[in-house]
């Protein structure tokens, strides 16, 4: 089953600026982007390091890592950059007036 979390408004998010939120129901923090319009959820910690991914820098549509430069798509939170070889979760978002909602699979 999948639920609708709000995760933050849209007016907290400044283009290009990620935000970590903790979310009921995800053992992560998540970053939260706005970029070209779109904003995306990834999980905020890098698979190659392990260190928040919302400390990091945004350029268009990928997201990279402060310590050792990997770099990941936010559509696809696959890595395009190495030293990452791992994808990192990404999160299905909706807005809904200035709330932004993360798709979460529950647990049955």
């Amino acid at each position: 089953m999948t639920e609708l979390v709000r995760a933050c408004a849209l007016s907290d998010l400044a283009d290009g600026e990620p935000l970590s939120v903790e979310l009921a129901g995800l053992p992560e923090p998540v970053a939260i982007v706005r970029t070209r319009g779109e904003v995306f959820a990834i999980q905020d910690v890098c698979s190659h390091a392990e260190v928040p991914l919302s400390e990091g820098e945004v350029d268009g549509c990928t997201i990279e890592c402060w310590l050792h430069g990997s770099r990941f798509d936010l559509r696809s939170g696959k890595p395009t950059g190495m030293p990452a070889t791992e994808p990192v979760p990404v999160y299905p978002v909706t807005i809904e007036g200035d709330d932004v909602l993360i798709a979460i699979d529950q647990e049955s």
